[in-house]
């Protein structure tokens, strides 16, 4: 699914934000990216979604490489990949349902197909009820779950959530996570940045991937029976 082999990158002001990485992540694996502030969590995960390209190395995610000259490859690449950003990009003026109903466009299935999905996905992260509520009047955490709707909604080969748990509270931040990790199955990987390590302290059967200084420290923890 996802195969780094020695890449980089360094931005045009001679920042390098990431240092011969050796990765690979599979169709299923959930997968934890964890770091301070300005390690390189959210430039790992540009790279993924094809935002950035590595400056050295070899990138492969879903088959393609990621790598400049291939922008249209990836454009369609990116039907197969659901992001969820700190900002969640939705659209004033439309409601919960049809936010989440854009994320399906391309997918080439009926209106009433689409709304039948979006209102499915509505119903698993709790917000059925909003369906028909304008985006601009939820709360911060019921915006936040539109936001996953839109990206699973599409039935995606890959989740990419960076820092999905900030300005959350406790109890709303391990709610936000269980709903992520529950998208994923045999042949869906989740990954995730996040500041809040506490929260994941004890998962198991799960990839954690530490940044730092621009480098990374992969542990795999499988649950023993």
């Amino acid at each position: 699914m996802i195969e780094a082999k020695g890449i980089s990158l360094k931005y045009q002001d001679g920042t390098v934000a990431l240092k011969d990485i050796n990765l690979e992540i599979k169709p299923g694996e959930l997968v934890y990216i964890t770091g301070p502030s300005g390690s390189g969590k959210t430039s790992l995960l540009k790279l993924l979604m094809g935002m950035e390209y590595p400056t050295a190395g070899s990138l492969l995610v879903l088959g393609q490489k990621m790598e400049k000259g291939k922008g249209r490859r990836i454009r369609k690449l990116r039907k197969s990949i659901g992001p969820v950003f700190q900002e969640f990009k939705l659209i004033e003026g439309r409601t919960a349902l049809e936010n989440v109903m854009m994320g399906m466009r391309f997918l080439g299935n009926s209106p009433r197909k689409m709304k039948e999905d979006a209102l499915n996905t509505l119903k698993k992260v709790g917000l059925e009820h909003k369906a028909r509520s304008r985006v601009e009047n939820l709360s911060w955490g019921e915006a936040q779950r539109v936001a996953i709707a839109r990206a699973v909604a599409r039935k995606p080969a890959l989740i990419l959530a960076d820092e999905p748990t900030g300005n959350l509270d406790h109890d709303n931040a391990l709610n936000i996570l269980h709903i992520l990790t529950s998208f994923k199955d045999s042949k869906t990987a989740v990954v995730i940045t996040t500041h809040a390590t506490h929260l994941i302290e004890g998962q198991e059967n799960a990839t954690f991937i530490r940044v730092s200084g621009g480098e990374i420290s992969v542990e795999r923890r499988v649950r023993t029976q």
